[in-house]
């Protein structure tokens, strides 16, 4: 349960702190003292976005408090673990948000936090009703969230919302395909193609560009090329005072000198082999300047050659790589193209067996909340009857629908609250006094199964009084016997129900306005139950009439 709230600095609230009980917390006071700030607190606690225009005048800061003391905290220690939080301490769950002008810093147990972090701990904390919420209840998207929590159908929606994603997946992929303008594809398949045939036509290799490249290098340097060439081999074998006849002359010594110094002979031979040597290099050199082939033929072609690999690297890519690996993309986009037909065929099928499971899975669902609906129909209705609708009657309608996120059923909540009555649609009711009670009811069914341990309602009993204001005073003291409920009302029947009641006020000091919060006591009690019956001035009659709902 929430035991401790501590507002400092907001709004007309200068320092106060709330101790909460177990059962029903009733909050009173006039129209404008400031109640709501109460429940505004909480919701800051509870994730709701903080504006520094909360600060109260001429302070620097405003700061809120919680401490909740959990019975049963497993799930919000499972929010805390899934956050890397160590869960609570015996069950104390601290909550503090302080603002300033540039600044908002949030702290569970002490820790920092996000927003999000407290939004997901408020889902399982305090279930939060405020005075225009009534209203969700004539959303059918919300008639059918209460149908499938009373059913606690959880298990059975979530196998469904699989089956449901795998379908619409499916279903996107076929509307892309239906989507494209036939022309348009035509004028891309023509596209593609080209670029496709131009690159495959081109054969396009690394190992070819570089040999291109080094002959075209050749042939256009040629005549230069030949002329040293030439040079050579005139300076090795056929020039004067060529290197072969120098070699050839010592040789004809060397074979007198082998005669009268033995290792001439050595020195022979190594000339010999130098001789050799010159003439492979002589041979090596007019074979490589008569294979050269420059020939006007032959230097066009290796000009267009060159060319073509310019002009797809500038089209397709910057190097021969990129070019043929776009040229691979581009032709699977082609395949694709021109496959669509087989491939919409081949996804229609897949959709028709993926159908089949959700359908099997949606009628599934819809027969376990038909099963439910009689008995969420008859449990509200009870409730209702406790509430001041002696002869009406609750019903939940369930139609089949095309399928959809939720299920493939649409639900109708329908209300008949006089005898003689015809069953109407829920949203058709112009009352709002009759609407806040059907929620009431819904909210009454719904308690005795939910976990969450805080139930807050901000007047929830609007535009109902008299009579009928009593029972619902006595509803929420019914559902506060397994929930800690805090009421905000204006009903003194409300109020008399309440096993713990806070009167706000506001005062004037110092030309500035505080809010303040006093526990009211078995004496202070029928005061303010008085005020709520007859206004400021009391008189013995009121406080007689407050001491006999107070049961004094």
């Amino acid at each position: 349960m929430l035991r401790t709230l501590k507002i400092k600095n907001l709004a007309l609230v200068d320092d106060v702190q709330v101790g909460f009980n177990e059962g029903l917390n009733v909050i009173t006071g006039e129209t404008g003292a400031g109640k709501s700030l109460l429940i505004g607190a909480l919701r800051l606690l509870l994730g709701e976005r903080a504006d520094k225009s909360m600060i109260r005048t001429g302070e620097a800061l405003c700061s809120v408090y919680a401490e909740f003391g959990l019975s049963n905290a497993a799930q919000v220690d499972a929010v805390l673990t899934d956050v890397g939080m160590e869960p609570c301490d015996g069950g104390l769950l601290i909550i503090r948000r302080i603002i300033t002008e540039s600044s908002n810093k949030t702290l569970v147990n002490d820790e920092p936090v996000t927003l999000n972090v407290l939004k997901r701990l408020g889902e399982v904390l305090v279930d939060m009703h405020g005075p225009y919420d009534h209203q969700s209840l004539l959303d059918q998207a919300v008639q059918l969230e209460i149908l499938d929590a009373f059913g606690q159908l959880d298990a059975a929606k979530k196998a469904y919302a699989c089956e449901y994603s795998n379908y619409r997946k499916i279903q996107k992929c076929i509307d892309a395909l239906n989507s494209d303008n036939e022309e348009d594809l035509e004028r891309q398949i023509e596209f593609l193609d080209y670029r496709v045939n131009e690159i495959e036509v081109a054969k396009l290799t690394v190992e070819e560009e570089a040999e291109v490249e080094e002959e075209h290098s050749v042939i256009a340097n040629s005549q230069q090329l030949i002329e040293l060439s030439n040079g050579a081999v005139n300076a090795l074998t056929e020039g004067e005072g060529c290197a072969f006849d120098g070699l050839a002359s010592a040789q004809q010594v060397l074979n007198q000198l082998i005669k009268l110094v033995p290792e001439a002979q050595e020195w022979h031979d190594e000339i010999e082999s130098a001789v050799t040597s010159v003439q492979e290099v002589v041979r090596s050199i007019e074979n490589s300047a008569a294979g050269i082939d420059s020939s006007p033929e032959r230097m066009q072609w290796l000009d267009d050659r060159l060319t073509t690999y310019q002009t797809l690297k500038r089209k397709y890519g910057s190097t021969v790589e990129e070019v043929q690996q776009n040229g691979k993309t581009w032709e699977q986009q082609l395949s694709d193209l021109r496959g669509r037909d087989k491939k919409r065929l081949e996804l229609q099928g897949e959709l028709d067996l993926v159908f089949q499971t959700l359908e099997k899975a949606g009628l599934k669902l819809r027969q376990m909340r038909e099963n439910v609906a009689d008995n969420l129909s008859e449990c509200i209705t009870k409730e209702l009857i406790d509430i001041g609708f002696e002869h009406g009657f609750f019903d939940v309608q369930i139609n089949a629908c095309a399928p959809g996120p939720s299920g493939m059923d649409e639900i109708e909540f329908g209300f008949a609250p006089n005898a003689g009555e015809d069953m109407r649609p829920l949203r058709m009711i112009a009352s709002s006094g009759e609407i806040s009670r059907v929620m009431l009811a819904t909210k009454a069914v719904l308690a005795r199964q939910d976990q969450i341990p805080v139930l807050v309602f901000d007047e929830i009993d609007a535009n109902v009084g008299g009579e009928i204001g009593g029972a619902v005073g006595r509803k929420l003291a019914q559902v506060a016997e397994c929930h800690q409920l805090i009421c905000i009302t204006h009903l003194p029947q409300v109020a008399a129900c309440g096993t713990t009641h806070l009167a706000v006020s506001k005062k004037v000091e110092d030309g500035r306005t505080y809010t303040e919060v006093e526990l009211l006591d078995p004496e202070s009690r029928p005061d303010e139950i008085a005020r709520m019956l007859g206004g400021k001035d009391s008189t013995t009659s009121t406080l007689q009439h407050a001491r006999e709902m107070l049961g004094m």
